[in-house]
């Protein structure tokens, strides 16, 4: 299940969008992220051809098993490293951009420590 950061991104942006649309379009991720209908194009492709969205005849994408246990995982690091940073003092719009690098980095144990970490801690 190896994927890079930009990947991971598209794929977390792939699941959002599916939260809030009936259907998820290469438009819909240009306009979320601010990228050329070119550039999500390629990155697709290489979604596609890895395994993790299938895109029906009509555009619509989906992910697959392996992509949405990709995405839920960087979404469910992004959430909760913003709110603890949030929490810490961070201003929110600083703690959501540094989330957005860290969701990438951190490791699986570290990660899962942090959760422990602010599970046991909570007011």
């Amino acid at each position: 299940m190896r994927t890079n950061e930009s990947a991971e991104n598209y794929l977390e942006t792939i699941l959002i969008l599916s939260k809030i649309k009936p259907v998820v379009r290469g438009v819909d991720i240009a306009a979320e992220t601010g990228y050329k209908k070119s550039s999500v194009s390629v990155a697709m492709k290489h979604l596609r051809e890895g395994g993790h969205i299938e895109v029906s005849p009509e555009g619509f994408i989906t992910l697959t098993k392996e992509g949405l246990e990709i995405a839920e995982m960087i979404y469910e690091r992004h959430n909760l490293i913003s709110r603890w940073l949030i929490e810490l003092g961070v201003d929110p719009v600083i703690a959501t951009e540094d989330a957005c690098r860290v969701e990438h980095v951190i490791s699986k144990e570290t990660f899962a420590a942090l959760k422990r970490y602010i599970a046991e801690n909570k007011n």
